[in-house]
C-alpha cells in the first residue's frame, strides 16, 4: 500500500474536487508556481498584508500534493544548515536572529490555524533526539553545548539523562537525549488543504491540473496558458527539476515513511509521548517520528536512492527494501509494538541545495522570486518564507527581510553523472557511519568527511 496517511485520512470538505485548470491566458499582479505550504504561505501572507491584490497560484497537481501534504507532521524550528556555518556566511548574530525568527514561525503558525479553523491536530509537545548509544550521547551534549555558545539557554534546547529522557519517550536503550519545545506535531495534509481553503477566502485563486514549463520574468508558461505578472514565485521544491533552466537548482531526494494502525493504551503507557512530542534520534541516516491524534505512530526516514537526472515517478514513492528497514528500525527502538499492523507506507521527494542551506529571495529588476531547499524541514520554514516574499514584494522593510538566507544562491549541482553518484555516495556514507559507530564504539570519521564535503 503506498497511500499516504495523511491523504488517506482527510476529512470530505478537505479532500472535496479537483479546482479548475487555468484555460487561457491571464494576468495577475503576483503569480506562484506551486501550491504547497511555500507558495500557499506566501500568498496568504499577500492578500493578508494586502487585501485585494490580484495573486494566483498555478498547481500541476493538487494542493499539497508534494511534500506538504506528505511529510513527517513536524512543524519545527530546523534549518538543514549548521548554527557555525550561517554565522561563517554572515554572522553570530544573524544565525541567532534566523533560528530566533524559526522558533517565533511555529508558534505564528499555531496562531494562524486557531484564527482561522484549521483543524490540523496541532500539538506543540516539542522534540526529543533520543541518543541510544555512547557515541550518540557525545553528540547530545556537544549539541546542547554548542547551543549554549549561540546564546539559547535551557527554554530553547535542554539536554535530558536517561531518566529524564525515557520518561518523555519510553524507547529502548534510551540513554539520555536533547529537548526542544520548538515543534508541534501536525496533521500536514489537513494544514495545507485548510490554507489553501483560506488563501481562496481572502481572494486568492488556485488553478490545479495546470502543468507549468517555464518560470521567467513576467511570465510564467503553463501547458494550457500564460499569466503575466510584475512579481512571479517559484515554490516547487523537490519538483523544480521539472521547470525549464532548473534541472541543477535543488536535487530531488526521497524520503519514505509509514504508519502503524491505531495502538492500545497499554503501549503508549509504556511508550509515552504523552503531548504527542515528536521524536528522533542521534544517528547519521536520519529518521523521524510521531504520536499521531488517532493513536498510531507515523514514521520516517532517509534511505531511498537519488535517481539519475533527477527524475521524479510516482514509481519512487515505493521501495519495499526501505519500507522493510523502516519497520526494523521502528520495532527496534519500541519492541512493544510486537504484531501490530503497518497499514500505510508512502514517500516522495524533498529539494536538496547543493550546499544544505535554504533559502528565499526576490530579483527586484526581474520580478523573479522563490524559496526552498530544506531538506525535509519545510513544514516550519516554509512559513516564514512566506511571510518574508510576501514582504520582499510588498517593498517593506522588516527584520525578516534582513536574515541572512534572504538572497542566498546556492551553487548548481554537478551535471550528471556526478550528480548521481555524489547524491548516492552522501546516502551509502551515512549508512556506513552508522555502521561505524556501532562497531567502533567512536565518532564516525565517514560522517565528519562527509559533513565537510557539504560545509557544515
Amino acid at each position: 500500500m503506498t497511500t499516504s496517511l495523511w491523504w488517506d485520512t482527510l476529512p470530505p470538505e478537505l479532500s472535496g474536487p479537483r479546482r479548475a485548470a487555468l484555460d487561457g491566458d491571464r494576468e495577475a499582479d503576483v503569480a506562484i508556481v506551486g501550491a504547497g505550504f511555500t507558495g500557499l504561505w506566501t500568498a496568504y501572507h499577500l492578500l493578508r498584508q494586502r487585501p485585494g491584490l490580484d495573486v494566483v497560484v498555478l498547481e500541476r497537481e493538487v494542493a499539497g500534493f508534494g511534500a506538504s501534504g506528505r511529510n513527517g507532521g513536524w512543524c519545527s524550528a530546523l534549518f538543514p544548515s549548521s548554527w557555525a556555518k550561517v554565522a561563517r556566511t554572515s554572522s553570530r548574530d544573524a544565525a541567532i536572529a534566523l533560528q530566533r525568527g524559526l522558533f517565533e514561525t511555529v508558534d505564528e503558525i499555531g496562531t494562524i490555524v486557531a484564527e482561522e479553523g484549521i483543524d490540523c491536530h496541532w500539538a506543540k509537545g516539542g522534540t526529543y533526539v533520543l541518543a541510544r548509544t555512547p557515541v550518540q550521547l557525545e553528540r547530545a551534549r556537544a549539541h546542547v553545548a554548542e547551543a549554549r555558545t549561540f546564546g539559547f539557554g535551557p527554554e530553547d534546547y535542554r539536554f535530558l539523562d536517561a531518566r529524564e529522557a525515557r520518561a518523555g519517550v519510553g524507547a529502548s536503550d534510551v540513554l539520555g537525549a536533547t529537548y526542544t519545545p520548538h515543534c508541534a506535531a501536525i496533521h500536514p495534509a489537513r494544514l495545507v488543504r485548510g490554507l489553501a481553503l483560506a488563501v481562496e477566502r481572502r481572494g486568492g485563486r488556485i488553478h490545479e491540473a495546470t502543468t507549468v514549463r517555464s518560470v521567467e520574468p513576467g511570465v510564467v508558461r503553463t501547458v494550457s496558458g500564460h499569466v503575466r505578472a510584475r512579481h512571479v514565485i517559484r515554490a516547487t521544491e523537490g519538483y523544480t527539476p521539472t521547470l525549464t533552466g532548473h534541472k541543477r537548482t535543488l536535487a530531488p531526494v526521497y524520503s519514505l515513511m509509514l504508519a502503524t494502525e491505531p495502538l492500545p493504551a497499554s503501549f503508549w503507557e509504556q511508550a509515552g509521548l504523552r503531548e504527542r512530542a515528536t521524536f528522533a534520534d542521534e544517528r547519521h541516516l536520519i529518521i523521524y517520528g510521531q504520536r499521531t491524534a488517532d493513536g498510531r505512530i507515523a514514521f520516517g526516514g532517509r534511505g531511498a536512492p537519488y535517481h539519475y537526472g533527477s527524475r521524479i515517478s510516482p514509481a519512487f514513492d515505493s521501495n519495499p527494501r526501505v519500507f522493510d528497514e523502516l519497520r526494523r528500525v521502528l520495532w527496534d527502538v519500541f519492541p512493544g509494538l510486537g504484531d501490530v499492523d503497518v497499514t500505510h507506507r508512502w514517500g516522495g521527494p524533498l529539494g536538496v541545495p547543493r550546499d544544505w542551506y535554504a533559502s528565499v529571495g526576490l530579483d527586484p529588476t526581474t520580478g523573479l522570486g522563490w524559496a526552498g531547499g530544506y531538506v525535509g524541514d519545510g513544514v516550519g520554514a516554509s512559513h516564514l518564507a512566506g511571510r518574508t516574499l510576501a514582504d520582499l514584494v510588498l517593498g517593506e522593510d522588516t527584520p525578516r527581510t534582513g536574515l541572512p538566507w534572504v538572497g542566498h544562491h546556492s551553487r548548481p549541482w554537478e551535471p550528471e553523472p556526478l550528480r548521481w553518484l555524489g547524491a548516492n555516495a552522501g546516502l551509502r556514507v551515512m549508512t556506513a557511519a552508522d555502521h561505524e559507530e556501532a562497531r567502533t564504539g567512536r565518532p564516525s570519521r565517514l560522517a565528519a568527511a562527509f559533513g565537510r564535503f557539504i560545509g557544515q
